[in-house]
């Protein structure tokens, strides 16, 4: 194998392992958001609840 191939092999590597950190980070920060948007609904839930102890304690 030739000096300049053995290099761009290596450069390759290079370019791709540094593609998959920022593919992880990217798909970790967006597995953060969507966990963090979904408890947004969480106080709409409890008082839903709240009032279905309501309705159901007044029957």
């Amino acid at each position: 194998m030739y000096a300049s191939e053995l290099e761009i092999r290596v450069r390759y590597e290079e370019l791709r392992r540094e593609a998959d950190r920022r593919r992880l980070v990217r798909e970790a920060t967006e597995a953060a958001r969507a966990a963090a948007s979904s408890g947004d609904d969480e106080p709409e839930r409890q008082v839903s609840i709240r009032r279905w102890r309501v309705r159901r304690a007044g029957a």
